[in-house]
């Protein structure tokens, strides 16, 4: 397994992805919310700067725009293509997000698709799983694999949707703090259910929510709930050699501290 981290698509991120090399990383994960720079020439500069650099794009996350709100009130109404009147135009943005992917040469995309209905029999979930097989297919014909961000739904509704969508191409990036802080399952029980489709992994940790209202605290790795040892070797079983991108959602220079933190705590857990 590799070890990588994210970069976010900024001004600064040529920068951003050569401090990757320099944290002595292998890859990273492409986080590319900024609409207005998936351009030819932004790709065309980032895939240059990664083969520099020796690392490897392991995925590109597609975000869309609009407004979002990460917890359990406004969350189901205004997260990813679940929202009927949000769907068209983020359908239309993750698209381009695609279109950039490809100019890069990556094969995986990744997106939150929302809170997954957890009812098959309803319209709204026949709704969205047309939704989703649309963007796969776009992705097929590009020979891309889109990829569900865990979290906002328990496992079993995860891999009941892709068996829906059914198209072949859909895969997940698995991250495990997420499970924790929606609350929907302890992560390594989550690989028993869908570890075969698991083709991205984030390296993250936190608690579950104890307050209704909002998600729970993430944490610098090993701080929370998330048995990595145990999470590895599930992963080892189901045949995961890909990449683990560290993610950790503070700003500064206690991020840069704690990235280092986690490189060192994976190898350890990875070469041991």
């Amino acid at each position: 397994m590799k070890i990588g981290t994210m970069v976010h698509l900024g001004d600064n991120v040529v920068e951003k992805i050569k401090d990757v090399k320099k944290y002595g990383l292998e890859s990273f994960q492409l986080c590319a919310w900024n609409l207005g720079m998936m351009t030819k020439e932004w790709a065309e500069k980032i895939r240059r700067t990664a083969d520099d650099e020796g690392l490897e794009i392991s995925a590109v996350w597609c975000g869309w725009s609009g407004e979002a709100h990460w917890n359990f009130i406004g969350g189901y109404h205004t997260l990813g293509i679940v929202p009927v009147f949000l769907r068209d135009k983020r359908m239309a943005e993750l698209k381009r997000g695609f279109d950039f992917a490809e100019m890069m040469g990556v094969t995986d995309v990744i997106t939150h698709m929302g809170f997954l209905p957890e009812n098959p029999t309803t319209d709204e979930f026949r709704s969205v799983v047309a939704a989703i097989r649309e963007l796969a297919e776009y992705c097929k014909n590009k020979g891309q694999y889109l990829l569900f961000e865990t979290g906002q739904e328990t496992p079993i509704t995860l891999k009941r949707t892709i068996v829906e969508v059914g198209t072949g191409n859909l895969g997940i990036n698995l991250d495990p703090a997420n499970l924790l802080l929606y609350g929907k399952a302890n992560p390594c029980d989550a690989v028993d259910v869908f570890g075969d489709y698991v083709r991205g992994v984030h390296g993250k940790d936190g608690e579950y929510p104890t307050d209704p209202r909002y998600l729970g605290e993430e944490k610098r790795i090993g701080g929370g709930r998330v048995n990595f040892p145990l999470l590895i070797k599930k992963l080892k079983e189901h045949g995961y050699d890909g990449s683990i991108t560290i993610e950790r959602e503070i700003d500064g220079d206690k991020q840069i501290e704690d990235i280092l933190y986690a490189k060192k705590f994976l190898e350890d857990i990875i070469n041991g």
